[in-house]
């Protein structure tokens, strides 16, 4: 019997299906309708996408991704045409380091979703590249399973400027899933650092995955991240590495409870999973199931979900500020010679800055 091909790695760490298995039509085709020009009569785009319309769907989300002036209040009629159609879903984030195998679990546990009877969208958050600014779509090509199930939605999003790994404009893009009518949305980040509080902001249930014998698992990870943790799956917990994953589960839920208890009364939980070899997954889920059936119970559920527009509300009005400060040419023009000073030692940075922000009294 031959061996088996091995995976190769990106540089992140993740796993990367061989190049010679990868679809060059399909990628080739999701470049192109990245191009395209999103439509001129967005009430047939909100109709469409009512409907389930894939397409539509697609369209939608790089509305509200585009940086041009002129898209940005179609994008906002777009969305709030389907805000009375949203709300409908659960709302899970999945993180974890590079290298954990956050597109092979997700390709898993979605596949097992569809199964069940659920639509599921995926956003994938992507890393940029550095040249075209656009998503690399490595994420797609390593969810094969999902990317041609008819039940599935994957769309990887490029990061872009945004802090850590979740696009800009995620929380609008989870609205536009759930009126197409895709009742799970996973939302996987890139795994750095300031990711995980965004996606926390966003999401129902909160899943970090961790790596076995990865060194010393707790003090391989920041505190805030296990907090804000509703669960956590030691992933990979398969052949000769599953003493090392059992080793792992223990020191993690002797860990969590050393934490404050959650608001919602919830206790987190530690699992074994292989993605690989599809072992644990369906846990996870009858797990999740049991979250969001309590918290809807005692009102946290939906308590989190009111705190989360607001916390988006203050930061759409935080963002609107400073995009409107960068595109003032007069702003800029001051800018540039203040910066100049500053580069040149002739002033201050601090100094420099509040004379810029005087100037706008």
């Amino acid at each position: 019997m031959s061996a088996p091909r091995k995976k190769s790695k990106d540089k992140g760490g993740d796993e990367k299906m061989p190049t010679s298995n990868l679809n060059a039509d399909a990628i080739s085709k999701i470049k192109s309708s990245r191009k395209n020009s999103v439509p001129s009569d967005y009430n047939n785009l909100v109709q469409e996408l009512l409907q389930g319309n894939k397409i539509a769907l697609s369209k939608a989300i790089s509305l509200v991704e585009s940086s041009r002036s002129d898209h940005h209040l179609a994008a906002n009629e777009v969305v709030e045409a389907c805000l009375p159609h949203s709300a409908n879903s659960i709302r899970i984030g999945i993180t974890g380091v590079p290298g954990v195998g956050k597109s092979t679990f997700i390709d898993a546990f979605g596949s097992l979703l569809t199964v069940l009877g659920y639509k599921v969208a995926v956003l994938a958050v992507d890393p940029s590249s550095s040249l075209s600014k656009g998503s690399i779509l490595g994420d797609k090509t390593r969810m094969q399973n999902l990317a041609k199930d008819p039940n599935a939605f994957v769309r990887p999003s490029p990061t872009g400027k945004s802090l850590g790994g979740v696009a800009n404009k995620t929380r609008e893009s989870i609205v536009l899933c759930e009126a197409a009518g895709f009742n799970i949305v996973l939302i996987e980040t890139v795994g750095v650092g300031q990711s995980e509080i965004a996606v926390h902001q966003m999401v129902d249930f909160f899943l970090l995955l961790q790596l076995p014998g990865a060194g010393d698992e707790l003090q391989g990870i920041k505190r805030g991240i296990v907090e804000m943790a509703d669960a956590i799956a030691i992933n990979k917990a398969d052949g000769d590495i599953q003493p090392l994953a059992k080793r792992a589960k223990t020191e993690y839920s002797r860990a969590l409870h050393l934490y404050p208890p959650k608001e919602n009364g919830w206790v987190p939980k530690v699992f074994l999973c292989s993605a690989q070899e599809n072992t644990g997954i369906r846990e996870i889920w009858e797990m999740i199931e049991k979250y969001v059936g309590e918290t809807k119970k005692n009102g946290h559920f939906e308590s989190k979900r009111k705190e989360q527009n607001r916390y988006w509300f203050l930061q759409a009005v935080e963002d609107g500020l400073k995009r409107n400060f960068h595109e003032n040419q007069t702003i800029q023009d001051q800018m540039d010679k203040l910066l100049q000073d500053v580069m040149e030692n002739r002033i201050s940075p601090l100094n420099a800055a509040e004379i810029l922000l005087t100037s706008l009294s």
